[in-house]
């Protein structure tokens, strides 16, 4: 059974934190006036470096956690399904529902929004992960401001103590590049705070430029690297450096959309990252697929997960995270014991697009294509039923070993979120090359394509099985389909589809997009999600995304 020291530590976490970082959102006025609960301060908490640790594990705990005893802890009082607002469900509902990759049964204005890509700045999902993200970066900023080499000193805090107060901080400006690498993809100019903005009542954030925030994040990941922890050596669940080159990569990649220039400039530096990864002999595939969503993905596929939000049934309870995503994907004739679950929410199925990338092959079969057929339609005429869709078997409760999870009432998973793995860069490193990036080249991108379809098909040496050739490679939309095969339901596809330029528009369509059965064009707005019209009344230096 798997054991997470950085989630076993949370239960202390909550309360010293909670009086600790009272900086609360940094967007948002009235968070700004909390005052903290506790007799605990941030002094006291600080004095003692033994609880470094366990307020760096509150800034873990934020991308995947939404509270303590059912409470959610930036929601508390507004009413709402704690487990909506969790990070990483806020998060996948905005990078998959409006995709060719997902659609959501549950009939909820909000919901159904995404569902038909029509939404407004009202939308609460919206604003869910929007305020999650933030107040990440919130919890991020106060640590960070507490652990300054000027900090340290003041408290006596040296030596040993005080060199692991400084890869602990590093791995928290992590944690905010990666909540500001969020930001800027969903949202695009956003408020800006770091460490160097005190909290105050009076704090209204300046709205950064998306461009001059790529540049930010970006120079952040190269200048923590000598404090973090060595390429995959980090205990399971933190970063080091491999994630923080994993991050830079995808920031990279997405360059050109973030900044609005047009060079193959950031396609080199992509190259750069995935390279320092690719270099490094520990990173290994898993060796199936399927290892990779089950309950002891924490063991079975550690040498390919470069960083994970992690899971425990026991002792990270949420019912947001892959808690959701295995639930969610169960209903109609599925079993739920088939996947380590007590019950089926009956919400998440397929559009038809993504299954159809699977064709009959002509030997061989790409396990990747994990979806539940009996019973379900691969046409969706009624967005409600969980019936009208494919369902997909990707995410379980269930080890390699097909024991259920910890949780002995069946509930919470202990399934890990693969936030970077190495496949991911493997697919990073080809399209890189053919959009001209220096450092790689097509032939080594096709051996990496390849190890991808060597372990979907089950090859053993010498068998080719589902390999593809240069000329299938180089096809215009081959490394968008097979970052689909390879990667869905992992958080990725909107990101892609805008790179690509298919997600607005009418060049690429799919079932319900633009609300229409058939599929219709939306509106480029729709690249970006617009910033919450509470936040812009809270906040009136903002200027919303245009066309909302």
């Amino acid at each position: 059974m798997k054991s997470h020291p950085i989630l076993r530590r949370a239960g202390l976490v909550f309360a010293v934190a909670a009086a600790a970082l009272t900086g609360g959102l940094t967007a948002c006025n009235k968070d700004l006036q909390r005052e903290p609960f506790y007799d605990l301060n941030t002094e006291s908490v600080y004095r003692d470096p033994a609880n470094y640790i366990q307020v760096l594990a509150k800034c873990y705990a934020s991308l995947n956690l939404s509270g303590n005893s059912g409470a959610p802890d930036v929601f508390a009082g507004q009413g709402k399904d704690e487990g909506e607002t969790a990070y990483l469900r806020a998060y996948w509902y905005l990078q998959e529902l409006p995709t060719d990759e997902a659609v959501v049964a549950w009939n909820s204005p909000p919901l159904q929004e995404l569902n038909k890509a029509t939404w407004t700045s009202g939308n609460d999902l919206i604003n869910n992960c929007y305020t999650r993200i933030f107040y990440t970066i919130a919890l991020c900023n106060e640590f960070i401001r507490e652990t300054s080499d000027d900090k340290l000193g003041s408290r006596g805090i040296t030596g040993a103590n005080a060199d692991k107060a400084r890869t602990y901080r590093a791995e928290a400006r992590f944690l905010r590049a990666v909540a500001y690498s969020h930001a800027i993809d969903l949202y695009g100019n956003v408020p800006f705070v770091t460490e160097a903005d005190l909290p105050s009542k009076q704090l209204q954030p300046r709205q950064i430029k998306r461009a001059e925030l790529f540049d930010y994040i970006t120079k952040e990941l190269r200048d923590i690297q000598p404090a973090l922890l060595a390429a995959h050596q980090a205990p399971y669940g933190r970063a080091d450096k491999g994630a923080a080159w994993a991050l830079a990569a995808k920031l990279y990649l997405n360059g050109n959309v973030y900044t609005g220039r047009t060079t193959t400039a950031a396609y080199d530096s992509c190259l750069v990252y995935c390279n320092k990864i690719l270099t490094k002999p520990s990173y290994v595939l898993a060796p199936e697929y399927r290892l990779l969503f089950l309950a002891d993905n924490n063991v079975t596929s550690a040498s390919e997960i470069i960083f994970p939000l992690e899971s425990d049934g026991l002792v990270s309870q949420v019912y947001g995270g892959t808690t959701y995503l295995v639930h969610a994907a169960v209903g109609g004739r599925m079993l739920n014991t088939g996947f380590g679950i007590n019950s089926a929410w009956a919400g998440n199925r397929t559009r038809k697009n993504l299954p159809l990338l699977f064709p009959t092959p002509a030997s061989g079969f790409d396990t990747r294509a994990m979806f539940f057929t009996t019973g379900q339609n691969l046409e969706i005429n009624d967005l409600t039923a969980f019936t009208d869709g494919y369902a997909v078997t990707k995410w379980r409760n269930k080890t390699s070993t097909g024991a259920n999870g910890n949780d002995p009432q069946q509930i919470f998973v202990d399934t890990d979120f693969p936030l970077f793995r190495l496949a991911d860069v493997y697919l990073m490193y080809a399209e890189a090359v053919l959009r001209n990036g220096r450092g790689g080249t097509q032939t080594q991108a096709l051996a990496y394509v390849n190890l991808l379809r060597d372990r979907a098909y089950g090859n053993t040496p010498g068998t080719t099985d589902g390999h593809v050739t240069t000329a299938e490679l180089t096809a215009p939309d081959f490394i968008l389909e097979e970052r689909a095969r390879e990667l869905y339901w992992e958080g990725t596809r909107r990101t892609d589809l805008v790179r690509f330029g298919k997600f607005t528009g009418s060049t690429y369509l799919w079932p319900w997009k633009g609300g229409m059965k058939a599929g219709q064009s939306i509106d480029a707005k729709y690249n970006l999600y617009p910033l919450p019209s509470t936040d812009i009344v809270a906040n009136p230096s903002l200027v919303q995304n245009p066309g909302y």
